[in-house]
């Protein structure tokens, strides 16, 4: 498991399919679900896996269809678990510690909070492409006892998006030549393109302080 994540991380997904051959797709699903799911567990590399995957389907190695079904499955049920999660524990989550520092840190979820204000119900699809709030978004809307059926709907139509636009991707462009040979790169501008909401906000925030 150890050397799993030693791979992950740094996305060597060709490590991971030699190793792990068809059980690649239960170690994609694990990994989708958990940063969705685990509020705690937001620093998984989300949106570069995903195209990572399309790109690895592109070359033969995984099937798109699969992909897509199992990783939506993934994301949907990961949400829900994380919805769930902050309705029935909420803020008591935060009082958790490990190793004297807290599990969860509070201001992730104030950032998550502005987010919904600014952009209402339809932060459950946007936050799918934000990383750390996509993690936080559907904890927080536990929290704040969002109806479900109306949470559930945006849910499923940002999961099918999140997933079906990044596994397409990384499939359309597995065959060009420069992605092929700058992959580090690639997912480098996939996860800056991904946190640039987050800069511009930090950034906003401390001018209009000053």
């Amino acid at each position: 498991m150890i050397e799993l994540f030693k791979h992950l991380m740094p996305l060597d997904l060709n490590w991971i399919i030699t190793n792990y051959q068809t059980a690649i797709y239960i170690v994609l699903f694990l990994v989708i679900f958990i940063e969705t799911g685990l509020v705690a567990m937001p620093f998984l590399p989300g949106d570069s896996l995903l195209f990572m995957a399309g790109l690895a389907a592109r070359s033969g190695d995984l099937n798109l269809f699969y992909l897509f079904i199992l990783l939506f499955f993934a994301a949907v049920l990961g949400d829900n678990c994380n919805y769930w999660i902050g309705r029935k524990i909420g803020v008591k989550i935060f009082d958790l510690k490990f190793k004297g520092k807290p599990l969860v840190k509070r201001e992730y979820l104030d950032k998550t909070h502005l987010f919904f204000e600014k952009y209402g119900t339809k932060a459950i699809i946007m936050a799918r492409f934000v990383p750390f709030v996509r993690t936080f978004a559907p904890f927080a809307a536990g929290i704040g006892e969002m109806n479900y059926k109306k949470y559930i709907v945006f849910d499923i139509i940002g999961g099918a998006l999140w997933i079906g636009s990044l596994t397409t991707a990384g499939y359309l462009l597995g065959n060009v030549e420069f992605i092929k040979k700058h992959v580090d790169l690639v997912c480098l501008g996939i996860i800056g393109v991904s946190v640039l909401p987050i800069i511009i906000s930090v950034v906003k925030n401390k001018y209009e302080k000053k």
